[in-house]
C-alpha cells in the first residue's frame, strides 16, 4: 500500500513547523509520502519545509507559481506516487491514523470519498470567537461537515466537505480539481462525485482540528468569496445550493430594506432584522457554557460578519454569474432535499 498526502501551502510560517511535525506522525501500513505544494511563499515557509525534507525523505516540496489551491492540488496529484491520495490543509491538525482510517473505509467499496468532520479550535481572541460561532447551528450554514464531541459513527455528506481520502483512480477519473474554482473547489468536486452516483462518507473518528481566521477582516474576505463562488457552483451543479444558503443573502437584503425601502416595507424589514439580531445575540449565552466572557461576547459580532460577508458575496455572484435558476427550481420543488434527507437518515448509524 502506498499513499500520498497533498498539502497546498502559501505563507504558513506561523504554523508550518507544528503542522509538518503532526503530519509526520501519520501511521500507515505501507509507504507514505507527503507533498507540500508551495504557492511562492515569502514568509519563511519554504525554508522551513526544506529543513524538514532534509530530515525526512518522505517529504517533498513542489512549486505552484499561481498560488491557487486547485492548481496546487492538481500539481500534487500529477506528482503523487501513491495508490491512495489524501488532502490535508496546512492550518489543520489531523488524527495520526487519518490516512489509514480513510483507506480502510474505502476498502468497503460503497464510498468513493472518505473524510472527517472539521472541528474549529480558535487561536487568538477573534479566532476563538469564530470557533465558537462555527460550533453554533446558525454559524454552520446548514453544512454537516462541522463536528465536535459527536458520537462515533458516520454520516453521508452533500457538497459541504473538508479534505479527505480517495483512491487515486477516482481523482484521475474526475480529471482532478477544477482550476476555474479559486475557492470552493471541494464543493465543485463533491458535486461531480454525487452527480456521478458516488458516495461521500464522513467518519467521526477522522475529525481534524481547524484553525479559523483570527481577524474580522480576513474572516469577511473569506466568507465573501465563499458566497460569491457558491453561485458559480450552483450554476454548474444545482445540487450545490441548499435552502440554508439563501438565509445570508436574505439577511443582507432585509438589512438594506430596513434602511432604504418604502415606509411600510421598511417597518417590516426592521422588525425582521431586529429578530435576526436577537437570535444572534443569544449565541453568546450558549457560548458562555464553555468559554470566557470576552470570547463569548465576540460570537455575535463574528456571526454578523460571516452572514453579511457571505450574503453580499452571493448577491454579487448573482450579478456576475447569473441566477442559478435550475438550483432554485429544485429547492422550490424539494425533490433533491427529500432524497438527501432520506439517504442521510438511513446512513446516520454507529459503525464498528
Amino acid at each position: 500500500m502506498h499513499a500520498s498526502v497533498l498539502v497546498p501551502v502559501l505563507n504558513e510560517a506561523r504554523c508550518i513547523r507544528s503542522t509538518v511535525e503532526a503530519m509526520r506522525r501519520q501511521r500507515l501500513d505501507g509507504d507514505l509520502e507527503i507533498l507540500f505544494i508551495d504557492g511562492a511563499s515569502t514568509d519563511g515557509t519554504r525554508e522551513a519545509l526544506f529543513e524538514h525534507c532534509a530530515a525526512d525523505p518522505r517529504l517533498r516540496v513542489l512549486e505552484n507559481p499561481t498560488g491557487r489551491i486547485p492548481v496546487a492540488l492538481n500539481i500534487g496529484l500529477r506528482n503523487a506516487r501513491g495508490e491512495f491520495v489524501a488532502r490535508m490543509d496546512a492550518h489543520s491538525w489531523y488524527p495520526d491514523d487519518y490516512v489509514q482510517r480513510g483507506i480502510d473505509r474505502l476498502a468497503r467499496d460503497d464510498a468513493v470519498w472518505v473524510t472527517g468532520p472539521q472541528i474549529p479550535v480558535g487561536d487568538g481572541p477573534w479566532g476563538r470567537s469564530v470557533a465558537l460561532a462555527l460550533r453554533h447551528p446558525i454559524g454552520q450554514g446548514g453544512s454537516r461537515k462541522w463536528g465536535a464531541g459527536e458520537p462515533a459513527g458516520e454520516r453521508d455528506l452533500d457538497t459541504g466537505v473538508f479534505c479527505g481520502v480517495w483512491r487515486r483512480s477516482t481523482l484521475e477519473a474526475l480529471g482532478g480539481w477544477e482550476e476555474a474554482w479559486t475557492v470552493n473547489e471541494d464543493v465543485e468536486m463533491a458535486a461531480r462525485v454525487l452527480d456521478a452516483g458516488g458516495r461521500i462518507v464522513c467518519r467521526t473518528e477522522m475529525g481534524a482540528e481547524y484553525r479559523p481566521r483570527d481577524s474580522l477582516r480576513g474572516l469577511a474576505r473569506q466568507y465573501w468569496r465563499f458566497g460569491f463562488y457558491r453561485v458559480k457552483s450552483a450554476r454548474r451543479h444545482p445540487r450545490a445550493l441548499r435552502r440554508s444558503h439563501l438565509a445570508a443573502p436574505g439577511i443582507v437584503l432585509t438589512g438594506a430594506a430596513a434602511v432604504a425601502a418604502p415606509a411600510r416595507v421598511r417597518a417590516v424589514a426592521r422588525a425582521l432584522f431586529a429578530a435576526y439580531l436577537a437570535a444572534v445575540a443569544t449565541s453568546s449565552l450558549a457560548a458562555l457554557r464553555t468559554a470566557n466572557l470576552r470570547d463569548a461576547f465576540g460570537v455575535p459580532v463574528v456571526l454578523v460578519v460571516m452572514h453579511v460577508a457571505w450574503g453580499t458575496g452571493f448577491l454579487v455572484g448573482l450579478a456576475r454569474f447569473g441566477v442559478p435558476a435550475t438550483a432554485l427550481a429544485g429547492l422550490c420543488g424539494g425533490e433533491r432535499d427529500h432524497r438527501y434527507s432520506a439517504a442521510s437518515s438511513a446512513d446516520r448509524r454507529p459503525t464498528e
